[in-house]
């Protein structure tokens, strides 16, 4: 009897959990919905009623997509083109250099080493705003003031939480596979790309993950940084519609906003696993801070 009021327990508890799970999930997706659903109506549509669905009267198709492709003298697609450019080299050098290092602080140990560490560590607490007065010019005396150059920046300010991410893994990594790489004849550099890197993959992706929603949803950096009448990214060319070419069009906006998030919700929903594995992985047997 009271292992059947305790299976009747459970599963009321876990009925409750579900519902409650399901509202907190409603929540964080109504405002993609409604977002989706203004893209399909007219100004008037949007302006009278932002939150009811597109009806008769106020659904347009696909004409706002449209516009937003099309307007002004500053052709969507080329923003597509440099967000993809930018996004894609910017966390390709932001895995590779950070992991790098990250690898060399661990194996390394030395003082040297834990000042950097603890370097990329305050840069984190660093507020973007603190710099982004004195930055464009920095950029544009450096010449960085393009897709190549803001890639630079984007490690510099991307490094901090990569090296404390991938520092908590591989302190989980035994050192005997790289010694056993190392007796194979494997030099540093091979080592690290046959043998560490592969281990690091859920790290990796988390970091990744984490690198690409941060880029390709930004608008201040780029803002601040690039030659806005050469190049422009996905969110600088929306804001752009915000009566930027002397009308506000704001189901155009809509529009383009669901197109920018199209591609980071395919790649977050095929790799939304690894997130968790990756960021436990390293936090398994302690913090780096244990080491120093």
């Amino acid at each position: 009897m009271k292992k059947e009021n305790t299976a009747k327990q459970s599963s009321a508890n876990s009925t409750l959990l579900t519902l409650l799970f399901s509202v907190v999930s409603l929540i964080y997706v109504m405002p993609i919905i409604i977002v989706l659903s203004n893209s399909f109506k007219s100004k008037a549509g949007i302006s009278s009623s932002a939150l009811t669905p597109p009806n008769v009267n106020t659904f347009v198709g696909l004409q706002n997509y449209i516009n937003g492709m099309s307007v002004g003298s500053y052709p969507f697609y080329q923003a597509v083109i440099y967000s993809l450019f930018i996004t894609i080299a910017s966390t390709f050098i932001i895995l590779i250099c950070t992991s790098m290092c990250a690898w060399y602080i661990v194996r390394r140990n030395s003082l040297p080493c834990r000042l950097f560490y603890f370097l990329c560590i305050v840069s984190m607490v660093v507020p973007f705003q603190t710099v982004m007065y004195t930055l464009p010019q920095t950029a544009n005396n450096l010449r960085l003031s393009n897709p190549l150059g803001i890639i630079i920046i984007y490690l510099g300010f991307g490094a901090g939480l990569s090296v404390f991410m991938f520092s908590g893994f591989v302190r989980s990594i035994p050192k005997e596979i790289e010694q056993a790489a190392k007796i194979d004849g494997c030099g540093p550099i091979k080592t690290f790309f046959s043998v560490v890197f592969p281990i690091m993959k859920p790290t990796v992706i988390s970091v990744a993950i984490l690198e690409l929603m941060w880029i390709w949803n930004d608008y201040l950096l780029p803002y601040r940084v690039l030659d806005l009448n050469k190049y422009r990214t996905i969110p600088i060319q929306i804001q752009y519609l915000n009566a930027g070419y002397g009308i506000k069009d704001i189901g155009a906006m809509m529009a383009m906003v669901i197109v920018s998030i199209i591609p980071i919700i395919i790649f977050y929903l095929f790799a939304q696993k690894s997130i968790v594995r990756g960021i436990v992985a390293g936090a398994v047997k302690g913090s780096i801070f244990a080491s120093f």
